[in-house]
């Protein structure tokens, strides 16, 4: 027989007790790191910043402002990347320097891509250099090396392509606002404004710094968007101390992503916004104050040029109707750490769909990027289409010019001609290809095509449209469209809709 074994007294006890004993010395270094993390990041987030320079109204130089905000930063310097999405942004193209141009890199050009442009501008300085946007890390020496400065820019072109609140401070003694006043009063030109300026649009453009919270810099915005809100029943709007802190996510954008004009007799930058934001609102202010910023040099038209309406184009769309602001889609907010800050490196959402479109859209990234490109497809064509019709009628005014075509008759079809173009170049020169406000963007090509299509009728002597739509708003018994309905006035009795006011 084999003797029975028998485990020392105690034996399994006590290596579960030693197991345990361990186990729990675990969990408790595991939980106390745990907690040590959370108080961590707890205190980062009480403490956004570490106040390490003192910072104010003198410092315009982002790399100052790094020592305190390092991740932003980081960020902000990422703007240099060049990556290009189906219809926006830019590869880098190689680009031999030389004396008056020392780039070694810029963007693709518009021109060469479509020559169509430079039928559109012929006689004008953006049919000799039009180019795709690159990042903000480039806005400032992109403007300072354009083949336009041949033109002899506006000073204050450079008022969306430079940090400028320390320039209107000196040239104000302390106002802003007598700052920017002083560039057109004193007629600066942009070889002289572009001297005081050192830096592209930075971090003091947008915070204030005593307290990092969203400003307005840019009194041409300030007074933008009183005169907007004034027509809009509201006096004295001061949008510094009256505006959301959400809607700052967005003005702060419309400093310099918009339309503008530059008033004369000095030239003083204006932003259209008198009577609305819409494509018609802008057009009936610039022509109340006769403006002609050239004449076409084929067709002899008096043209006005729309710049980058972002701001006005979001304004129509569901995005803004649904309280989504600029940085919502473009900064996203991101975490770093136990800090939740706004993505810095500013570029297409289509670059970072997961942290832009997904916090709302819960749908795949590709269903989601598709969605996106299919809208800018049917703008692009339409667009396309306008463009077309637009290069007929300046070809046709030509022509008939020619062949002794009358004043009335040329009068008439490059009336027209300015009324479409503005508003083919308005949705083109904004920068989604369609996608801030679609349906509004179709419709404004839609009226553009229409007032081509009248310039060649009022040049070939056909009759012009007589027809007169139901006014569906009115029609008794009617529930109403849809969506919003056209605009209509009342011309003799009898509705008209706005593309016929061009008549």
């Amino acid at each position: 027989m084999n003797p029975t074994k028998t485990e020392p007294e105690g034996g399994p006890s006590r290596r579960m007790l030693v197991a345990v004993v361990v186990l729990a010395a675990v969990a408790t270094v595991a939980v106390t790191a745990l907690l040590i993390n959370v108080f961590e990041r707890k205190q980062e987030a009480k403490n956004p910043f570490y106040r390490v320079v003192e910072l104010n109204d003198t410092i315009d130089d982002p790399a100052t402002w790094a020592k305190n905000f390092p991740l932003q930063y980081d960020m902000y310097t990422k703007t240099v990347d060049m990556q290009r999405t189906k219809y926006g942004g830019s590869e880098a193209m190689p680009h031999s320097p030389t004396d008056a141009d020392p780039r070694s890199v810029v963007a693709r050009s518009k021109l060469q891509e479509d020559p169509r442009l430079k039928t559109i501008w012929a006689g004008y300085a953006f049919s000799a250099d039009y180019r795709e946007r690159r990042g903000h890390a480039y806005m400032l020496e992109d403007q300072t090396f354009t083949e336009r400065q041949k033109f002899n820019p506006p000073a204050m072109c450079i008022n969306c392509h430079a940090s400028m609140v320390t320039t209107f401070l000196k040239l104000g003694d302390g106002d802003i606002m007598k700052g920017f006043n002083t560039i057109s009063d004193t007629h600066m030109t942009y070889k002289q404004i572009r001297e005081t300026v050192k830096h592209p649009v930075a971090c003091i453009d947008c915070h204030d710094p005593e307290n990092m919270q969203l400003r307005i810099t840019r009194p041409a915005f300030i007074e933008g968007i009183r005169a907007l809100k004034g027509s809009q029943g509201v006096q004295n709007y001061d949008v510094n101390t009256m505006a959301t802190r959400q809607e700052m996510r967005s003005y702060v954008c419309g400093q310099c992503h918009v339309t503008y004009y530059f008033a004369p007799p000095n030239k003083r930058l204006t932003f259209p916004w008198a009577k609305g934001l819409k494509v018609e609102d802008i057009i009936a202010v610039e022509d109340q104050a006769k403006l002609v910023e050239w004449t076409h040099l084929d067709s002899g038209a008096g043209l006005i040029k729309p710049r980058h309406p972002e701001f006005e184009m979001w304004n129509q769309g569901v995005h803004a109707r649904s309280g989504v602001a600029c940085a919502d889609c473009h900064m996203p907010y991101t975490r770093q750490g136990g800090l939740k800050i706004s993505d810095h490196q500013i570029n297409s959402p289509i670059l970072k769909i997961n942290r832009s479109c997904q916090t709302c859209h819960h749908f795949p990234e590709e269903e989601l990027k598709a969605k996106v490109e299919d809208i800018q497809d049917r703008f692009f064509n339409l667009r396309n289409t306008a463009l077309d019709a637009l290069v007929d009628l300046i070809y046709d005014i030509k022509a008939e010019k020619a062949k002794g075509a009358t004043e009335a008759q040329l009068s008439a079809a490059r009336d027209h001609q300015r009324k479409g173009q503005f508003m083919i170049d308005f949705v083109m020169s904004e920068n989604s290809m369609g996608f801030h406000a679609p349906q509004e963007a179709t419709r404004i090509l839609g009226e553009a095509i229409n007032f081509c299509r009248l310039g060649q009728l009022s040049l070939h002597g056909g009759p012009l449209p007589s027809h007169n739509p139901p006014n569906i708003v009115e029609s008794p018994g009617s529930p109403g469209p849809a969506t919003a309905p056209a605009k209509h006035t009342m011309k003799q009795g009898k509705p008209t809709t706005v593309a016929q006011l061009g008549k």
